[in-house]
C-alpha cells in the first residue's frame, strides 16, 4: 500500500517567521525596557490629590488600565458562557463552543475542590477557589498579548535613558542609543504589581478565617489561643500556649507567601524576557521560546495560588486538638 508523503510545510512556516523576525529586529532593533518593581506612571499629575480621604494621591499608572481589560474579559466571557448554555437548555441540552468549554473547567475544578475539602463544604469554598484562579491566570496571560509593556507614553528619564526618533505625527520609537527618555507602557501585567498579588493575598487570607469560623465557629480560634490546658497541666498547657502563638505567625506569614511567590515568578519572567530580547539582538526565536516559557509559569503560578487557597480553606474546616477527638 503506497503512503502519501506529508509536506513539512509547517517547518516553513516557522523558517519564514525567523526570517520575518530576524529582518524586523534589524531594522528595529530591541531595546531593553525599563525595569522597574514600582508601576509606572502615565500621566505625571494625580487623579486625585486625596484618595478615599487618606490615602493620599491616587496616580493613573499602568496596571490599572490592564485591570480594567481583564476585568472587562471576564465579564464578556462570562457573558457568552451564560448565553451558550441557556441556548443548549432550550434546544438539545447540550452545551457547545465556550459553554462546553467552561462547563468542563469549572466541573473538574469542583471534583478537584470536593476531592480535597469533601462534599460538606466544597460549595463554600469552591466559588473563592474557582474565581481566584481564573482571574489570576487571567492576569498572568493577558501580559503576553503583543504591545503589552512595548507600546505606551514617553517620558523624560530621571536618570540613564535612550534617544528616540521621531515618527509620523506625535508618535516616536525608543533607540539602542543613550538618551534622556523612557518608555512608560499603557499596559502592565497585574500580577508583577505588589498591590494587586497582595490585594489577592489578603482576600485569601480574611476567608480561609470566615471557613474555619463557619465550620467550627469561635472554637477555631483556639489553635491560636489555646489555654485549655494551662492551669490543669502547667507545663504541657504553656508548650500548647507557645505553639498557639507559632500558628499565629505562620498564619500571618501566608500572607507574604501568597503575595511574594506570584509577584517574584512573574517578575522575574519580566526581567528574563526583557534581558534576553535585549542581548540577542536579531536572534528572535529563542525570545519567542523564552514567551512559550512564561505562559507555563503563568499557568502553573494560577493554579498554585488557587490550589493554596483551597487547601488552607480545607484545613480551616477540619478540627484540631480536642475538638477532632470530640468529633470522632
Amino acid at each position: 500500500m503506497e503512503t502519501q508523503k506529508r509536506t513539512p510545510w509547517r517547518r516553513w512556516i516557522v523558517l519564514v517567521l525567523m526570517i520575518v523576525g530576524w529582518i524586523l529586529a534589524g531594522m528595529y532593533a530591541p531595546v531593553r525596557p525599563e525595569i522597574t518593581v514600582a508601576a509606572e506612571k502615565l500621566i505625571e499629575e494625580p487623579l486625585t490629590e486625596n484618595f478615599l480621604g487618606f490615602a493620599g494621591p491616587l496616580y493613573l499608572v499602568n496596571t490599572l488600565p490592564t485591570l480594567a481589560v481583564t476585568i472587562v474579559l471576564l465579564v464578556v466571557i462570562a457573558f457568552a458562557t451564560n448565553r451558550s448554555l441557556v441556548k443548549s437548555q432550550k434546544s438539545d441540552l447540550v452545551p457547545s463552543g465556550i459553554g462546553n468549554a467552561m462547563e468542563a473547567i469549572l466541573e473538574m475544578l469542583y471534583d478537584l475542590t470536593e476531592s480535597s475539602a469533601g462534599a460538606k463544604w466544597a460549595k463554600a469554598i469552591f466559588p473563592w477557589f474557582a474565581t481566584i484562579m481564573i482571574y489570576v491566570l487571567f492576569a498572568n496571560l493577558l501580559k503576553l498579548v503583543p504591545g503589552f509593556e512595548s507600546v505606551g507614553v514617553i517620558h523624560h528619564a530621571h536618570g540613564e535613558g535612550h534617544a528616540i526618533a521621531e515618527m509620523s505625527g506625535s508618535w516616536a520609537r525608543i533607540l539602542p542609543g543613550e538618551g534622556e527618555y523612557i518608555l512608560a507602557p499603557f499596559f502592565r501585567g497585574i500580577s508583577v504589581d505588589l498591590n494587586f498579588t497582595l490585594t489577592l493575598a489578603v482576600i485569601s487570607f480574611v476567608m480561609i478565617q470566615v471557613i474555619g469560623v463557619r465550620s467550627q465557629g469561635m472554637g477555631y480560634f483556639s489553635k491560636f489561643f489555646n489555654t485549655k490546658r494551662m492551669f490543669k497541666v502547667p507545663f504541657f498547657g504553656a508548650m500548647d500556649f507557645l505553639v498557639g502563638l507559632l500558628e499565629i505567625i505562620s498564619e500571618f506569614a501566608k500572607i507574604l507567601s501568597f503575595t511574594f511567590r506570584l509577584f517574584g515568578n512573574m517578575f522575574a519572567g519580566v526581567v528574563l524576557v526583557a534581558v534576553v530580547a535585549s542581548l540577542l539582538g536579531n536572534v528572535s526565536i529563542l525570545s519567542a521560546m523564552i514567551m512559550m516559557f512564561e505562559l507555563f509559569v503563568g499557568l502553573i503560578q494560577a493554579f498554585v495560588f488557587g490550589m493554596l487557597t483551597m487547601v488552607f480553606m480545607a484545613m480551616a474546616t477540619q478540627g484540631h486538638g480536642d475538638e477532632e477527638h470530640a468529633e470522632h
